[in-house]
C-alpha cells in the first residue's frame, strides 16, 4: 500500500470514464459513497468532484485488497488502482456518465477512515439546515452544493472575461476604511495603533470606484465583499459579494448596454439564453400597475386604478378616500375566488396590514357578474358595471381594494400580488423575466426623522433637465439611476454619479448633511471632485442572489461556501465568540455586563 502511495498519482476523475477508457489501468482517488458486499465481490461507489464510478474488489484479482475493503465505510477516503472493464450485460447504470463500466481493483489505500457522517451526503436531502451549517466540510461534498459553488466559479470566470474584454480593469479596494453613513449599519473594527478610533467594513466600495474614476482608471470592476449589520432574511448576509463596475465618460444608456451584454454572459454559461435588450419600465410605471419597484412580470394581477369609479359611492371608505385625494386601486384575481375561503380572506387582511394597509376589501363575482360581498349594498348596478368592464371580470373572480395615500396601496397591494402567486403557483415552469426600472426619485421624505433622504443613495446625480427644480420642489427630481429586476428580485443597481464638488455639496445640503459633517465624512471626496472628476457611473450586481436565482436555490445560503445563520452566526466556527480580555485592553475596549 504505502508503495502506491508512493509511486501513482491520479490518473482521472471518478466521471470521465466511459467505455472508450475499457483496458486502460487508471488510479481513481475519492470517497467511498457506498459500500455493497455480494457475497464473493464488494462493490464501492467511488465519488470525488467529478462524478461517480463503480470500482470491484474481487478475491480473484487480488485477495489483499478485497479484505481490506470489508473495512471500507462511507466516506472513508480512498486511492484506487485497477483496469477499466465493460460492465456485465443487463448491469449499465443509466444514470450516470460511467454507467456502461467498472474498475477492477488491483491494488488500493485507504487515506483516512471517516466517522459516520451525521446526515447522508446526498442530492436533495431533507436535513435540519442548521446541520448541514453545522458540518459544512461535510455539505459541500454533496453533489447539489458542489455543483453550485462550481456554477459560481464558473459565472465569475464569464464575468471577468466578459469584463476584461470591455477594457476593464479589476482593482482591489480597502476592506478597512472609515464609517461613513450610507443607509445601513456598520461593522466596527477598533484600532489597537490608534486606541478610541475605529475602522469601518466597507458596505460597498462606492466612495472608492469613484475616486478610481477621478484617477483615470476609466473602467473599473471588483468582485467585491460588502458588509452590512443589519437584520437579516433568506437573502440577506451580513457578509455578502457583489460585481462592482465604474465607467468615466458615460451615460445611463452605456451603462445599461453593458450590463446586459455580461448578463447575457453569465446566464449564457449556466446554459440559459437571455434575449437582449431587455424590457424596460419606469418607475412610475412599475409602481403604479405592479405596486413595487421590483416587480415581477411573470404573471398579471396588475393595479387598476378606480377612484373615479368609486369615488360617489356610498362606501365611505372609498368616496372619502377619493374627496381627500387618496388613491384607490383594485387587482382582479382572476378565476381565484373558489380558491379562497372566508379564512383565507381573513389571513390575507392580515397580511396586508403588515404594510400599513388598514384593511382590505374585496368582492366575489358570481354568475351574471354579481358581487358578493359585505361592500356590495353600497355601490349601484351602474358603479358594479363599470368597475367590472375596467377589471375585465368574470364568473370566478375576486377582488381586492385599497383605499389610502398612494405609498400604502401600492406596497399592500404589490406584496398582496406576490403572495397571491405563490398561493395560486403563478410562477412556476415560467421563464426567467428581467426588466429595468428607470427615472427613480432622486429623494423621499422621512416623516420619522422629518428630512430628506436619498432614494439610491447621495452620490446620484439628478436629471439635468430637473436641477432648477432640486430646491423648491426636491421631490419632483428624478435621479438618473437604474434597476435590474429578475423574477420580481432587484439583481443590480445603479447610477450615474455627481462628479462636481458643488453639486455634491448642494445634495448634501438637501439632505441635511452640514459643511462640517459632510467635510468630515465625506472630506476627501469633495476635495477628488476639485480635481477634474470625469462624468462617471456604474452598478453594481448582488453576486450571491444572482446566483441563487440561477440555480433554483431558495435561499443564497445555499451558494455561499461558508454563511451565517438569519441570526448572523457560524454553526461551523461558533462566531462571533468572546475574546480574550488582554485583546479587549490592548485595543481600549471595555464591555459592558448585560
Amino acid at each position: 500500500m504505502s508503495e502506491f502511495i508512493a509511486e501513482l498519482k491520479r490518473t482521472h476523475h471518478c466521471g470521465e470514464l466511459d467505455l472508450n477508457a475499457v483496458g486502460q489501468s487508471v488510479v481513481l482517488m475519492g470517497w467511498a459513497m457506498r459500500r455493497r458486499d455480494h457475497g464473493g465481490l464488494i462493490f464501492v461507489d467511488l465519488r470525488d468532484r467529478g462524478g461517480i464510478t463503480q470500482v470491484v474488489f474481487n478475491p480473484e484479482i487480488s485477495g489483499g485488497s478485497h479484505s481490506l475493503a470489508h473495512s471500507i465505510r462511507n466516506e472513508y477516503c480512498l486511492g484506487v488502482k485497477g483496469p477499466v472493464e465493460k460492465r456485465p450485460q443487463g448491469q449499465d447504470n443509466d444514470k450516470i456518465v460511467t454507467g456502461q463500466i467498472e474498475v477492477m481493483a488491483e491494488d488500493f489505500v485507504i487515506f483516512n477512515p471517516s466517522q459516520t457522517p451525521p446526515f447522508m451526503l446526498e442530492e436533495w436531502i431533507e436535513t435540519n439546515e442548521a446541520m448541514r451549517l453545522r458540518y459544512r466540510y461535510l455539505d459541500i461534498r454533496r453533489p447539489e452544493m458542489f455543483n453550485a459553488l462550481k456554477l459560481r466559479s464558473d459565472c465569475s470566470l464569464a464575468f471577468r472575461n466578459y469584463l476584461s474584454g470591455q477594457g476593464f480593469l479589476e482593482v482591489e479596494t480597502p476592506m478597512l476604511t472609515r464609517s461613513t453613513p450610507e443607509g445601513a449599519r456598520d461593522f466596527l473594527v477598533p484600532s489597537r495603533l490608534s486606541r478610541g478610533h475605529f475602522y469601518a467594513l466597507p458596505q460597498s466600495p462606492q466612495l472608492f470606484k469613484q475616486l478610481l474614476m477621478v484617477g483615470g482608471i476609466e473602467r473599473y470592476y471588483q468582485l467585491a465583499r460588502c458588509f452590512r449589520d443589519e437584520d437579516l432574511r433568506a437573502d440577506r448576509q451580513p457578509e455578502f459579494t457583489q460585481i462592482d463596475i465604474e465607467m468615466s465618460f458615460v451615460d445611463e444608456e452605456d451603462v445599461i448596454s453593458l450590463a446586459e451584454g455580461m448578463i447575457q454572459t453569465i446566464f449564457r454559461r449556466a446554459g440559459q439564453e437571455v434575449a437582449l435588450p431587455l424590457p424596460r419600465l419606469t418607475y412610475d410605471e412599475a409602481v403604479g400597475r405592479f405596486g413595487l419597484d421590483a416587480p415581477d412580470l411573470r404573471f398579471g394581477l396588475e393595479l387598476v386604478d378606480v377612484a373615479d369609479l368609486v369615488g360617489e359611492a356610498e362606501f365611505k371608505l372609498f368616496s372619502q378616500a377619493v374627496s381627500q385625494g387618496l388613491t384607490v386601486k383594485a387587482v382582479n384575481g382572476k378565476g381565484f375566488s373558489e380558491g379562497l375561503s372566508r379564512k383565507d380572506l381573513d389571513d390575507l387582511t392580515s397580511f396586508v396590514a403588515n404594510y400599513g394597509a388598514k384593511g382590505m376589501a374585496w368582492v366575489r363575482v358570481r354568475q351574471n357578474l354579481e358581487w358578493q360581498s359585505p361592500i356590495a349594498k353600497f355601490f349601484t348596478a351602474a358603479q358594479q358595471a363599470g368597475v367590472n368592464e375596467r377589471l375585465k371580470a368574470e364568473e370566478g373572480d375576486i377582488f381586492f381594494f385599497g383605499a389610502d395615500a398612494a405609498s400604502v396601496v401600492h406596497e399592500s397591494l404589490g406584496r398582496l400580488r406576490v403572495e397571491l402567486a405563490r398561493r395560486f403557483a403563478l410562477t412556476e415552469n415560467k421563464p426567467l423575466t428581467f426588466c429595468w426600472v428607470t427615472d427613480f426619485p432622486l429623494l423621499d421624505y422621512d416623516q420619522r426623522e422629518k428630512r430628506y433622504v436619498a432614494m439610491h443613495h447621495p452620490f446620484t446625480a439628478p436629471q439635468t433637465e430637473q436641477l432648477d427644480l432640486l430646491a423648491a420642489e426636491p421631490l419632483r427630481v428624478k435621479a438618473r439611476a437604474y434597476d435590474l429586476v429578475l423574477n420580481g428580485s432587484e439583481i443590480g443597481g445603479g447610477s450615474i454619479r455627481i462628479n462636481t464638488p458643488q453639486m455634491q455639496q448642494a445634495m448634501f445640503k438637501i439632505l441635511g448633511i452640514s459643511e462640517a459633517e459632510a467635510k468630515e465624512k465625506f472630506g476627501f471626496l469633495l476635495e477628488a471632485l476639485t480635481y477634474g472628476a470625469p462624468p462617471h457611473g456604474g452598478i453594481a450586481f448582488g453576486f450571491d442572489r444572482l446566483m441563487a436565482i440561477l440555480t433554483g436555490s431558495p435561499s443564497i445560503r445555499d451558494v455561499i461556501a461558508f454563511p451565517k445563520t438569519q441570526k448572523g452566526s457560524c454553526p461551523l466556527t461558533e462566531a462571533p465568540g468572546a475574546v480574550d480580555g488582554l485583546q479587549l485592553l490592548e485595543l481600549g475596549v471595555c464591555l459592558e455586563k448585560e
